[in-house]
C-alpha cells in the first residue's frame, strides 16, 4: 500500500473520530452582561451555569451526551444581544440561559425561535418578555415586574400611608416600567406620590436630583433603576442630610449597591423573592459553589435551575430539538436548585411570591 493511500486512511479515521467526539457533546450557552456596569449579574449567571454543566455532566449529561458550555456577552445591549444570539446559531447551541436584561433577551429571542433555539431567561422580568413572546421555546425563572408592583404598591400605600413620597425612575423600559406598575398599584389604594422624576442612568453626581427631593421633604422614595445609580443617590441623600427612606426593586438585592453606597444603604428596602438559601434543594449547590470560593446568590441559583429545567426536559423528550424540549417544559414539572418548577402557558415560572428585604448591618433580611 502506497505511503499516499496511508496518509489518507490515517486522515479519515482522524476526521471520523473527530467527528464521533463532536456528536457526543451539546453545546448550549450562558448569555448576559458578562461585562460592564452589570458585570456582577453576568458573573452570578457564569457562575451558576458552571456548576450546572459541571453537575450535568457528572451525572452523565444530557441523553448521555456531554454538556459544552458558551459564554457569551451581551453588555446588556439590543444590538449585541441580536450579534450573540447569531453567533451561538453559528456554534450549533440547543439551549440558551440568558439574557439577563429585557432589552437584551427580547431582541435575542426573536433570533432563537427563528432558530429553534431553547431559551429560558433566569433575570428578565418584563411581562413583554413572554406576554408576547416569538415562540414556544422561550421562558423565564424570573418574577414578573407587574407581580413585584403589587407587593411594592401595596407596602407603599399601607406602611407609609402619611408619608410624603417621590417615585424616581431610570427612564429605561425597566426601571419606568416598574415605578409606573408601582404606581398604578399605590394610587389604586388611595396614596398619591407628591412627586415624580426620571433621573439618566450611567451619571456620576446626583446632587441636584437629591436637592430636588429635599425641597418637596419626601419621607420615601421609591426608585426604579439599577444599583449603581441607585448607590449613588443614596448616598447623596445621606450627605444632603435627607432622613428618607429609599425603597427600591430585586436590580438592588446585590453587594455592589453597599459597595457603593456604603453605610448609607443600610435601611434601604427593596422587593425580592425570597431568599433560595431557605430553600432545602438548594443546600448542595449553595455548599459547593461557596466551598470554591464562589458567591451563590440568586442568579447564580436560577441561571443552575434554568439549565437544570432544560436538561430534565431534554432527556424526557429524548432528543434536543425544539419542539419535543418545548412541549416537555411546557407540560411538566422539575426539580431544581429552587424547588419544583412549572411553566405556564405563557412560559413564566412558578417562582416564590415577592417579600420585602432591608439592607442590614451589610446583609439583606428578611424585614
Amino acid at each position: 500500500m502506497t505511503q499516499r493511500r496511508l496518509t489518507f486512511i490515517a486522515a479519515f479515521l482522524v476526521a471520523g473520530l473527530t467527528g464521533s467526539q463532536a456528536s457526543a457533546e451539546i453545546p448550549i450557552a450562558v448569555a448576559g452582561p458578562m461585562d460592564g456596569q452589570f458585570r456582577d449579574l453576568g458573573a452570578q449567571m457564569r457562575t451558576g451555569a458552571e456548576q450546572a454543566v459541571a453537575d450535568i455532566n457528572a451525572a452523565g449529561g444530557v441523553n448521555g451526551k456531554r454538556l459544552v458550555l458558551e459564554v457569551a456577552d451581551d453588555g446588556c445591549d439590543a444590538d449585541k444581544a441580536v450579534a450573540v444570539a447569531n453567533q451561538l446559531i453559528g456554534k450549533d447551541v440547543v439551549f440558551v440561559a440568558g439574557h439577563f436584561c429585557f432589552n437584551a433577551s427580547i431582541p435575542a429571542s426573536e433570533v432563537y425561535a427563528g432558530a429553534g433555539i431553547v431559551q429560558i431567561s433566569p433575570g428578565t422580568t418584563l411581562p413583554i418578555f413572554t406576554d408576547e413572546r416569538p415562540g414556544e421555546g422561550v421562558f423565564r425563572l424570573a418574577p414578573r415586574d407587574d407581580q413585584q408592583a403589587e407587593v411594592a404598591g401595596q407596602f407603599l400605600a399601607d406602611t407609609f400611608s402619611g408619608a410624603r413620597i417621590a417615585l424616581l425612575h431610570d427612564k429605561t423600559a425597566y426601571g419606568k416600567g416598574l415605578t409606573d406598575a408601582v404606581k398604578a398599584v399605590m394610587n389604586g389604594l388611595g396614596k398619591s406620590e407628591d412627586i415624580a422624576l426620571g433621573y439618566d442612568a450611567g451619571e456620576d453626581d446626583y446632587r441636584y436630583l437629591v436637592s430636588q427631593l429635599g425641597l418637596e421633604n419626601v419621607g420615601v422614595v421609591f426608585l426604579g433603576g439599577y444599583h449603581p445609580e441607585a448607590g449613588l443617590i443614596k448616598l447623596e441623600m445621606d450627605r444632603q442630610g435627607l432622613d428618607a427612606v429609599l425603597v427600591s426593586g430585586d436590580a438592588l438585592m446585590t453587594e455592589e449597591f453597599l459597595a457603593v453606597a456604603g453605610e448609607a444603604g443600610n435601611g434601604t428596602l427593596l422587593t425580592y423573592p425570597i431568599d433560595p438559601r431557605d430553600i432545602e434543594q438548594s443546600a448542595a449547590v449553595i455548599d459547593a459553589l461557596e466551598e470554591a470560593g464562589k458567591s451563590a446568590d440568586r442568579y447564580a441559583l436560577a441561571t443552575y435551575a434554568a439549565i437544570q429545567a432544560w436538561a430534565q426536559a431534554a432527556n424526557a423528550a429524548g432528543s434536543t430539538e425544539l419542539q419535543g424540549v418545548a412541549d416537555a417544559l411546557s407540560t411538566q414539572t422539575f426539580e431544581t436548585v429552587l424547588g419544583p418548577v412549572e411553566f405556564d402557558e405563557n412560559g413564566d415560572g412558578n417562582q416564590p411570591g415577592y417579600v420585602i428585604y432591608e439592607w442590614r448591618e451589610g446583609a439583606p433580611k428578611l424585614r
